[in-house]
């Protein structure tokens, strides 16, 4: 599942998950820039990857602004000659409740988990068919599938799902393959920065069949395999890693976005 000689872009990368990927794929041969708002976090990130021999550059990116992503592109390609790989893994949540109340609320998590996936493939699709090919995967999570509050965050990775499916149907032909990875229980900083007690971790963990919570590794690990040549005959498809938690009642499990 090596990703030697492939270029890509990595988005909320300078933290969590996102980090865990970019780490990944440059160990396993990618070029990788590492696409963010926090811009300290993000050198960080890619001074580490050129600190272990591997090829990063950071750029700030607010995955909201379509300005942003054709610079981000463009750049990209005039430092590499290429575009293989986008994984559009930047997002934001909401309250503990139903925030389906707040249209402000409402507009700023679609304009990142949402607009900030269409315009993320938006524009790095041409540079992928330029290339010959490419692979994609957007992260939604498993609020998708089972709602627990969190009303406006998961309408939005909802549509992640819906539009990864459109845009394989769209570009298959191109070369382009569009997977998605629903993430359940993930202990990354945006759900420490809520200010998780040890008995709701506890209650992530046991909302798992395998009593563990998932870290960004597991899902960064999910993604290599979905972007690699292992993949090749994979498109449009959902991958949920959760550690089982959707197989079991709602009553073992609370707020498990990533």
């Amino acid at each position: 599942m090596r990703l030697d000689g492939k270029v890509a872009i990595v988005t909320g990368a300078a933290h969590g998950m996102g980090e865990s990927e970019a780490l990944i794929f440059a160990r396993e041969g990618a070029t990788v820039v590492v696409a963010d708002l926090d811009q300290a976090a993000g050198e960080q990130v890619a001074a580490k990857i050129t600190g272990n021999g591997g090829t990063a550059r950071f750029a700030r990116l607010d995955v909201a602004d379509e300005g942003q992503w054709e610079a981000v592109v463009r750049d990209t390609v005039a430092a590499y000659g290429r575009l293989d790989i986008l994984v559009n893994n930047a997002g934001i949540s909401g309250s503990s409740g139903s925030d389906v109340t707040s249209t402000t609320l409402w507009d700023s998590i679609m304009d990142v988990n949402a607009k900030g996936v269409f315009l993320g493939m938006k524009h790095a699709v041409p540079a992928m068919r330029r290339s010959g090919g490419g692979a994609i995967v957007n992260i939604s999570s498993i609020s998708a599938l089972r709602p627990r509050g969190l009303t406006t965050y998961s309408a939005s990775k909802g549509a992640v799902i819906a539009l990864s499916r459109a845009m394989a149907v769209d570009h298959g032909r191109d070369g382009i393959r569009v997977n998605c990875i629903a993430p359940g229980p993930v202990y990354t900083p945006m759900v420490y920065a809520r200010g998780m007690s040890p008995a709701a971790r506890d209650q992530r963990r046991r909302a798992s069949v395998l009593a563990r919570e998932g870290t960004g590794w597991d899902i960064g690990q999910a993604a290599r395999f979905l972007l690699s040549g292992h993949a090749r005959y994979i498109t449009g498809q959902l991958l949920v890693v959760d550690g089982g938690a959707t197989l079991v009642g709602p009553a073992r499990e609370s707020q498990t976005e990533h």
